[in-house]
């Protein structure tokens, strides 16, 4: 760990070195303001510095470091031990941009496990573009993920920690911070660090970044329970284990559940108060479908392999019971499909000749064919027990679905007309929602952990990915999320990215109130 030295500047406090029994330099505490130390974390040369104005609380950290993301970090840090929930505030920037600045260069509010270059953390960071990500390792050595913005380079980042839930929250312009769409489940061993950190994201290059109206904070619980708000975020991801991104489309006080994926690879369609939605992949307004007088619709559509139309399970008024219709993929008179009411859509075979869709009956479930014309329903899976989620691979061959009929909720594949099934996981994590990717390379998975039964809202969850070729699953993402999250394949045309809707459980006031 390389030693640190702050630079001096005739408006800020004199520095005054110490050294500390494990070599690392030292400053007084008055020097650093709420902060008690500061380190170059993995290899920073020059050696980082910091200068602090106590009359502005402002700090300006200089700092060398090739990247903060992969395995292994390179930055400054300036840190103070804490436990317990708090928040971290600040105006954040880059004050100057000399010629040849890296646009990925980094300033940054983080919580972190240890010292170490490869340790887990959390961070709220603004890139030198205005590109702003709540950066996470979940396990030391792990790849980094990211969940990433186009809102441009916000004045005031918050990064707040409530037992394990680490979210961030934004002011763009000095209005009241806001919860930004990024939420995540980290485990922190008490005490942690917190502190402010830069890197120049080129090991060669100094850049500069200043904090200033720096709070770090207790979070005191109130009084009486907070009442909490349900707030959804609509991200996509990109499936490759090394750039495990993710990007927030939509985030809002309300529920939204099921993205799909347009078949040009532009747009998102969701289900928000019963109704359909669409909205621009790289984020923007959402607008209305326009399905004729359907109502109460579910998480439960998708386009056709053409695009031209869309299937949905919802209720017209004057049909009671919720059925499978179809309409024009822009919008018009909805057709029904399913004579039989409780008929919940999941997919379309690739020929788009025929829907794939379940019916609950008394806590079972089961699989059925159909016509897109309507017509006589084929049974695929028959019995007691809970067959659900069907979604065709790529060639038609197979449909895969989840089903516990061995115990626990395990994914199943069977070929297209039923026959044949046979069990393709067998970890015991209540798996639903098997997605095959258009390339036929990957399978999303949702899984709940092991005791989880049924398939509930609001829970920790991981996203997986199960490669059919050798029958390996990989984690993708954690999240809170469950039923809405991808109910509907969700893949970009490519199969390289994924859509899926997280949830967040805020106190109703979510400008991150330190009371």
């Amino acid at each position: 760990m390389s030693r640190s030295f702050a630079r001096l500047s005739p408006c800020f406090v004199a520095l005054v070195f110490l050294l500390s029994s494990d070599g690392r330099s030292q400053t007084p505490s008055a020097s650093l303001g709420v902060f008690t130390d500061q380190s170059d974390v993995g290899s920073v040369m020059p050696p980082g510095t910091l200068a602090f104005d106590p009359a502005s609380r402002t700090y300006t950290i200089d700092s060398s470091g090739a990247n903060l993301w992969s395995t292994v970090d390179g930055f400054h840090f300036v840190w103070k031990k804490v436990s317990g929930d708090l928040s971290l505030t600040a105006d954040v920037k880059f004050p100057q941009t000399p010629a040849g600045a890296s646009p990925h260069r980094k300033a940054l509010l983080m919580f972190r496990q240890t010292l170490d270059p490869d340790a887990l953390y959390a961070d709220a960071a603004i890139h030198g573009n205005g590109e702003t990500a709540l950066q996470y390792r979940r396990t030391r050595g792990d790849t980094t993920q990211g969940i990433e913005f186009n809102i441009g380079a916000p004045k005031t980042l918050r990064l707040e920690k409530r037992g394990d839930t680490i979210t961030l929250f934004v002011s763009m312009h000095g209005e009241a911070l806001h919860q930004a769409g990024a939420s995540i489940k980290l485990h922190l061993d008490e005490p942690f660090y917190a502190g402010i950190g830069a890197c120049a994201h080129n090991k060669d290059a100094v850049e500069r970044a200043t904090f200033a109206n720096l709070e770090l904070k207790p979070l005191v619980p109130p009084a009486a329970p907070a009442k909490l708000a349900l707030y959804s975020s609509l991200q996509t991801i990109a499936i490759d284990n090394n750039a495990r991104a993710a990007m927030v489309v939509l985030t809002e006080r309300s529920r939204i559940e099921a993205p799909n994926w347009s078949r040009d690879g532009k747009a998102l369609i969701f289900t928000r108060e019963g109704r359909l939605w669409t909205i621009p992949a790289s984020g923007g307004m959402a607008t209305a479908i326009d399905i004729g007088g359907l109502t109460d619709c579910t998480g439960s559509h998708g386009l056709s392999p053409d695009g031209k139309w869309m299937a949905m399970t919802c209720t017209l008024p004057a049909n009671p019971g919720r059925r499978v219709y179809i309409v024009p993929s822009a919008g018009g008179t909805p057709r029904v499909v399913t004579e039989h009411p409780d008929s919940y859509f999941h997919s379309w075979s690739p020929d788009g000749k025929t829907i794939a869709f379940t019916r609950p009956s008394h806590g079972s479930g089961n699989i059925y064919s159909i016509s897109v014309d309507g017509g006589p329903e084929t049974a695929l899976t028959t019995g007691s027990g809970i067959s659900d989620d069907p979604d065709y691979s790529s060639d038609g061959q197979y449909i895969y679905f989840n089903s516990d009929r061995t115990g626990s909720m395990e994914i199943w594949r069977m070929h297209a007309d039923g026959s044949r099934p046979e069990q393709v996981t067998f970890d015991g994590m209540n798996s639903w929602t098997p997605h095959p990717s258009p390339n036929g390379k990957s399978i999303l998975i949702l899984s709940y952990g092991k005791g989880v039964t049924g398939h509930p809202a609001n829970k920790d969850v991981t996203l997986r990915i199960l490669d059919p070729a050798n029958g390996k699953i990989r984690d993708l993402v954690q999240i809170v999320g469950g039923s809405g999250s991808d109910n509907v394949p969700g893949w970009d045309p490519d199969g390289t990215h994924f859509a899926f809707v997280s949830y967040q459980m805020l106190p109703e006031d979510d400008s991150g109130s330190t009371q």
